[in-house]
């Protein structure tokens, strides 16, 4: 569990295009074996420690053909920002990818104090 201090909890959330390869006949469409793709999101305003990040597929644009095999993860997260992680593998073919987070975890305060 993750707790927090008497610090204010900030929230910020948003979507990202992780890949859209249909049209171009990328590796996520026409290959096969694992692959991933990566997209760096940063949040509006930074976070005073590392949040807690939660994320989802919000679109998926699939082949049914082959069986449905994929992982999203958030990764390197950081108070400014973490990177968007899509995996699948095998002879799955994925068209798009959008994804749907939120981040929640402490935000400056106007009256922390600054002892450097």
């Amino acid at each position: 569990m993750k707790t927090f201090k008497t610090h204010p909890i900030g929230i910020d959330q948003g979507e990202a295009v992780i890949f859209s390869e249909f049209a171009d006949g990328g590796d996520m469409w026409t290959g096969e074996g694992p692959r991933q793709r990566r997209s760096v999101v940063a949040f509006s305003q930074p976070f005073r420690s590392i949040p807690v990040v939660q994320i989802g597929v919000s679109l998926w644009d699939v082949d049914t053909s082959s069986a449905l095999r994929a992982e999203v993860t958030a990764e390197d997260i950081t108070p400014e920002g973490f990177s968007a992680v899509f995996r699948t593998w095998s002879d799955t073919r994925i068209a798009r990818i959008r994804v749907a987070w939120t981040a929640i975890g402490e935000v400056a305060n106007e009256d922390d104090w600054d002892i450097s």
